[in-house]
């Protein structure tokens, strides 16, 4: 390896290794950026430990597991019965330009391991394995990425979940061996993408290093962070293939997940940030560049599968007068589709519910100004439909094992080509006969029996095959709510819905683990309807229009159950969208927690941005603390204007003062650094209310 040190920098990080001479490179340091120059080798401050091997063996890119190396592996492989052990002594590494490849051979075991680090806003690690051996390889393990954390990092901070509750933020202390977050479902599940934030001591949402990890993965994961007898602590993970899954013939290799590494000295947000650029960079947006976000109405929770094509015009046109861009017809259009017992997988209409065809539907929907939208879950299969009885082997199975349902529904084998083309034929067939611009594609259950990475890949392979035949369609990834939402699928897709749970209490928590990893242009976020149907709380229109505003907006609900002040309403909040989305997507987002239970969020740049503040329960203190905003500290003098205050629901009106009246009047100037330290003056808000602020960098 002619590079002594080789190292990526970005702007507040560095990756640095050290050529080992005999082996794989060395890691010297991952964390806040750092000079290299006159930096000395590795083994000169290494002094001899007790019990330990006469040989040193510190942590490297992918160490010699079972030799010496006691860490987490980075890879675990097997030649028949037969561990294969690769220890790398044929190794190269080329710099180019923000791109480090390391190419490693071990000719002994018959293994090359090629692993690409590219800095660019953060780290992003691609590896793939190939067998140079004479017989099979198999893969029980592969890392995506075996990272050494930096000292003095005190907290992790991962998501959980489950449908209609989900991306539940959980905070734990460093491990003092390991801990652990896998997920054996299929797909990347409800606790949100495949990651983790690990925290300096002292690190809050702005300030403080941050070291966070995702995974571009939709299928089983695993994720872990291990303390070795030295105090260092190792962040693994990495995609779990299912047992003898992963069996390279000569020649063959294995291409794990890439791994996006945020590494950031400016806290969570600044962690985030690097998240939404490296995912705006994977994603293929029609003609290249992302639009304005259409404004939504799904047909779902206005109608359910109780629909025909007068109801549905009728809904359409509602749509259409309060200001939406986008129509989507969601599940029961297809035929025997009554309920959600039957008709997966007969991608045909419905010609009892639309006697005209949907062509004549989508005419009527886009004659209004809409585009037209169509659900599909093309994964799944009824039992009850004629794909399935024509082709019962074509569903997930294990040979003389009962077949569970979920939903009432089955799994097609993603990793058959056969099941592939016929698929893509089915939904090709319905892009090329209508006019459709926008895919809602919905995925109701967990995997049982398992699909492993073969599912995974297939559905990737179905989706970009549609996505060259038709460019200009989006698609949604949809999975019973936000149960597929992650850096993987968002290659193909071009939006994510959040939750089932359209609750506007619940969809606060939820929407901010969301934006941990993933950018607000993609998180579907709609106006439910009150009562909400997931939890049966009602809350003010305005304040369920307010929390969905910052994300790519849109409405759950049939405009014509509401009264006629209620639909105005709901047109001015879809207008107030239209008129701000340019500030709400493709910025930076900030988020951050205020005094007596107050969370804010500020969405744009620092020379112009709104800004949320929300609560949820009703205040505890007799009056709202100043609300410090450190993201404005570097920000000079700032106008902020009082757009809104949304919710609050009926009673007296909230007390007011001369500031905020000039705010609502005209704005008020601050000092940027006023508002960082001492903080926002606010007036009172009720419990379910949101102000939304607009911020500008003074001329």
């Amino acid at each position: 390896m002619s590079l002594p040190f080789p190292s990526l920098h970005t702007a507040e990080a560095s990756l640095v290794l050290e050529a080992s001479g005999h082996g794989s490179p060395l890691w010297r340091h991952l964390g806040a950026r750092v000079d290299v120059a006159d930096l000395f080798p590795l083994a000169g401050s290494r002094t001899p430990a007790s019990f330990s091997l006469d040989a040193d063996v510190p942590a490297a890119l992918s160490p010699p597991a079972g030799l010496g190396w006691f860490g987490p592996p980075a890879m675990a492989l097997r030649r028949g019965a037969r561990a294969c052990v690769a220890v790398f002594d044929d190794v190269t590494a080329m710099l180019d330009g923000q791109t480090l490849r390391v190419v490693s051979r071990d000719a002994a075991a018959g293994v090359e391991l090629e692993q690409t680090i590219a800095a660019d806003q953060g780290f992003t690690l691609s590896t793939v394995l190939r067998n140079i051996g004479g017989d099979a390889l198999a893969i029980d393990w592969l890392a995506s990425a075996l990272l050494p954390l930096p000292a003095g990092m005190a907290r992790l901070v991962s998501w959980r979940g489950r449908h209609n509750a989900e991306l539940v933020e959980c905070t734990e202390p460093m491990p003092q061996q390991a801990w652990l977050r896998e997920g054996r479902r299929g797909i990347s599940g409800h606790g949100g993408p495949p990651g983790v934030f690990v925290l300096g001591e002292g690190a809050t949402h702005h300030a403080g290093l941050c070291l966070a990890l995702q995974l571009a993965w939709s299928g089983d994961n695993r994720i872990a962070v291990e303390r070795d007898d030295e105090g260092c602590w190792y962040l693994s993970a990495g995609a779990v293939p299912q047992p003898g899954e992963a069996v390279l013939a000569p020649g063959e290799c294995w291409t794990a997940p890439d791994a996006l590494v945020a590494v950031s000295t400016a806290g969570r947000n600044g962690a985030s940030a690097q998240f939404h650029a490296m995912v705006r960079a994977r994603m293929d947006w029609p003609g290249g560049v992302m639009r304005p976000r259409p404004v939504h109405l799904n047909s779902w929770e206005a109608c359910y599968f109780d629909h025909d094509a007068d109801r549905i015009v009728a809904l359409a046109e509602a749509a259409a007068d309060v200001g939406a861009e986008r129509f989507i017809l969601d599940d029961g259009w297809f035929k025997g589709r009554g309920d959600d017992r039957a008709g997966l997988g007969d991608w045909t209409c419905d010609p009892v519910k639309y006697p005209a065809g949907l062509g004549d539907l989508a005419a009527r929907v886009t004659a209004l100004g809409m585009e037209f939208g169509l659900w599909v879950e093309p994964e799944m299969v009824n039992p009850d439909s004629d794909l399935y009885r024509a082709h019962p082997d074509w569903a997930l199975h294990l040979p003389g094992r009962a077949q569970p349902t979920a939903r009432n529904q089955l799994v097609l084998d993603m990793g058959r080509a056969e099941v592939r083309d016929y698929l893509f034929g089915c939904i090709d067939r319905l892009l090329r006969d209508l006019p459709i611009a926008y895919l809602k594609w919905d995925h109701n259950r967990d995997l049982a029996p398992a699909g492993g990475a073969a599912q995974v890949r297939g559905t990737y392979d179905l989706l970009a095959r549609l996505r060259a035949a038709h460019p200009q369609v989006e698609i949604e990834s949809c999975a019973g709510g936000g149960g597929r939402s992650d850096a993987g699928i968002a290659a193909f897709t071009h939006r994510f819905w959040t939750s089932d749970n359209i609750d506007a209490v619940s969809r606060v928590a939820m929407q901010r683990g969301f934006l941990a990893f993933l950018p607000p242009e993609v998180m579907g976020s709609h106006v439910g309807a009150s009562p909400a149907h997931a939890t049966g709380r009602a809350q003010a229109l305005g304040f369920r229009a307010a929390v969905a505003l910052p994300g790519h907006f849109g409405v759950e609900l049939d405009p014509r159950a509401l009264a006629e002040d209620d639909r105005a309403e709901l047109a001015d909040w879809i207008a107030f969208h239209k008129q701000w989305r340019h500030l709400l997507h493709s910025g930076q987002t900030w988020l951050g927690d205020g005094a007596d239970g107050l969370v804010w969020q500020a969405q744009g740049s620092r020379e112009e941005f709104l800004l949320f503040v929300v609560r949820t329960a009703p205040p505890l203190d007799r009056r709202p603390q100043p609300l410090p905003l450190p993201f404005l500290d570097a920000a000079g003098a700032v106008d902020l204007r009082l757009l809104r205050i949304a919710g609050g629901g009926h009673g007296h009106a909230a007390h007011s003062a001369p500031l905020f009246d000039a705010m609502a009047q005209g704005g008020a100037r601050f000092a940027g650094s006023w508002l960082a330290r001492a903080g926002l003056p606010l007036p009172p808000l009720k419990g379910e209310s949101v102000l939304i602020l607009h911020g500008r960098a003074a001329a």
